[in-house]
């Protein structure tokens, strides 16, 4: 898992440094080459779009060093953590599925829920049959977590 997500941001960085390096410099220098900068809409959306990307840029770089760092051994075997899929009963309701990402992947239609939005900081380090409360902004939700496969049962 940890070396698909180190994949997808090298994958990233590579393509936004190739706009960078690439692809930005022409459309400056096309943009320039209309004339006044002041009044000049493309030269001014060119250098704006190139201020992002190196912020973006920075900001992966900055997360692919956090990931490479992580210590998976540091993620419990028996109790939910980062990776872990968890099925929960809602009290009163259906089962769902949910596994615990980075804030990056965090995807809720897919099941795909961060370490650190509320639900995924309350399903930390539970154990098959603990019950789980939640405060939502839709309310309080209660769950029974009914299984957990962690990172290292995959």
């Amino acid at each position: 898992m940890k070396e698909r997500i180190l994949k997808r941001f090298d994958d990233e960085i590579a393509g936004l440094e190739r706009e960078l390096y690439s692809e930005l410099p022409k459309e400056i220098q096309r943009a320039r080459e209309f004339g006044d900068l002041r009044e000049n809409a493309e030269y001014s959306a060119a250098k704006e779009r190139q201020s992002f990307v190196q912020a973006r840029i920075a900001m992966l770089q900055r997360r692919r060093n956090e990931v490479a760092l992580m210590n998976l051994d540091r993620v419990p075997h028996d109790k939910t953590g980062f990776g872990s899929t968890v099925t929960l009963r809602e009290q009163g309701g259906g089962e769902i599925v949910y596994q615990l990402v980075m804030p990056e992947d965090a995807d809720a239609e897919k099941g795909l829920i961060s370490t650190a939005s509320p639900i995924g900081r309350a399903l930390l380090n539970k154990e098959e049959g603990d019950e789980v409360t939640v405060t939502t902004p839709a309310g309080t939700r209660t769950f029974d977590v009914v299984k957990v496969v962690t990172i290292h049962d995959e």
